[in-house]
């Protein structure tokens, strides 16, 4: 099983990977957790030429390739052999957040990227994708917060608040169209109860896939 995590920077994304890959874990199932972009070391260095902001003129087109880049290799190296062995992988990050980032967020053609996430990934898409949703205000106020304790401030958090509306709008779009993938979650919640809430929809889907 395949199980993806969007949401804005700040809305606690990792954390809830980190909990839910202990817990399935500790429960019997071969897990294995990664990120993007990185997740590799190869898409780890594109990570950082991405992340760095010394880059802040890259271009919205070199931008995409190398997420498409650091994913293909992901997806290569590590998602596609590690499902075929019979793993749940769980993934900070995939595909749909370059549709909300450079194509909701950039203005970039959602056609277009579409055609290059397909070329990237093998057409690979999650069985499941969590959302968790915070505002945009409260996403980067968590970023600066955690910034100033010594955390990564990176070239796309300090992208302007319009850019990150543009984003949670984007995500939005792309769960109204299609519904059956994704739980829309309240990403300012207490961490304990969106986890709880996260494994009882897991573990209902697995019980699912074992029936059939």
């Amino acid at each position: 099983m395949f199980i993806s995590f969007e949401g804005p920077d700040g809305s606690g994304k990792t954390t809830q990977v980190t909990l839910l890959a202990d817990y399935l874990r500790g429960a019997g199932y071969p897990v294995f957790a990664t990120r993007e972009p990185g997740g590799t070391p190869i898409g780890d260095q594109i990570r950082a030429v991405l992340h760095d902001l010394r880059n802040a003129q890259m271009h919205p087109r070199t931008e995409i390739l190398l997420y498409a880049a650091s994913r293909a290799q992901l997806v290569a190296q590590e998602i596609a052999p590690r499902l075929a062995a019979g793993e749940i992988v769980l993934c900070d990050r995939y595909a749909d957040s370059t549709l909300a980032y450079q194509g909701y967020g950039r203005g970039l053609d959602l056609s277009t990227l579409r055609t290059i996430l397909h070329f990237a990934t093998g057409g690979l898409q999650p069985d499941l994708t969590f959302y968790l949703d915070i505002s945009a205000e409260e996403g980067l106020r968590r970023r600066q917060q955690a910034a100033q304790a010594g955390a990564e401030w990176n070239r796309l958090d300090a992208e302007s608040l319009a850019f990150h509306q543009r984003v949670r709008e984007g995500y939005l779009a792309l769960i109204a169209a299609e519904p059956s993938r994704w739980v829309h979650l309240n990403g300012e919640g207490a961490r304990d109860a969106i986890q709880a809430q996260i494994r009882a929809i897991v573990l209902e889907r697995l019980q699912l896939r074992r029936r059939t």
